[in-house]
């Protein structure tokens, strides 16, 4: 990364725990970052725009929705004229979108100045399931029914799975549904609604990826791997990226 005054902009930032710690470490290296964390919770954007002013780091939010890709593209238009940018994707925020479409996008939004390091979970058939279908992750998972006065195993059961997506070798689906175990009567958003025992509701889906994969849809958009890293139990790969020169 070049030394000197670089913008940092963390998509999906939540409260900017990951975030702090590369602001950290680019400080103690000599540069000197602007924070610039981006998400769609006003709350999670004031708590990561707080911690890194009392860090004395230079700070402004931007509060947006990144599935809204056109705003978020035009809101982080750079100037040609200003500093190197850092953009970040991290924690998996990755796999909760189209993985053919959103590298097209983060290519947009650089300049061959620029730099974007993302991360992402490496997919395994022996491991991957095991991590998402656990008690803890379980109870995580099922917030959103649990919003809707829904318990589970009375209710119905919350259940889990992977497919391939056929569009491109090594793109794999961690998906799951709540299976009703009994007629059910709800209100979501505002309006009734009657399930009936054995309904399936389908809800969102993470995407993993192979290895070669997930650098083969950077480079399809554009960008070149600069440096790589796996994590220590090979599960998740991290990658920092710029434009094809």
């Amino acid at each position: 990364l070049p030394t000197g005054p670089i913008e940092v902009i963390s998509l999906g930032a939540g409260q900017g725990d990951k975030d702090l710690l590369i602001l950290d470490q680019l400080r103690r290296q000599g540069r000197e970052p602007h924070y610039r964390p981006v998400d769609a919770s006003q709350t999670l954007l004031e708590i990561a725009c707080q911690r890194a002013l009392e860090q004395n780091f230079d700070c402004r939010g931007l509060k947006a929705d990144l599935n809204d890709k056109a705003h978020v593209v035009k809101v982080l238009q750079p100037n040609p004229n200003t500093s190197s940018r850092l953009i970040m994707m991290l924690g998996n925020t990755l796999g909760a979108f189209d993985p053919l479409g959103l590298p097209h996008q983060l290519a947009a939004m650089m300049r061959p100045q620029d730099f974007l390091l993302l991360d992402g979970e490496l997919y395994s058939p022996t491991e991957t399931i095991t991590g998402y279908d656990n008690p803890i992750n379980r109870k995580f998972a099922f917030g959103p029914l649990q919003s809707i006065g829904l318990t589970e195993p009375r209710d119905g059961v919350l259940h889990f799975s992977s497919d391939r997506d056929e569009r491109r070798p090594g793109l794999y689906r961690i998906r799951k549904h709540f299976l009703t175990a009994r007629d059910l009567n709800i209100v979501l958003a505002g309006e009734p609604l009657h399930l009936e025992a054995g309904a399936y509701i389908e809800m969102n889906w993470s995407y993993k990826y192979d290895r070669e994969t997930m650098v083969d849809l950077l480079t399809l958009a554009g960008m070149q791997p600069v440096a790589q890293y796996l994590s220590t139990d090979e599960r998740f790969l991290a990658i920092l990226a710029s434009l094809a020169r």
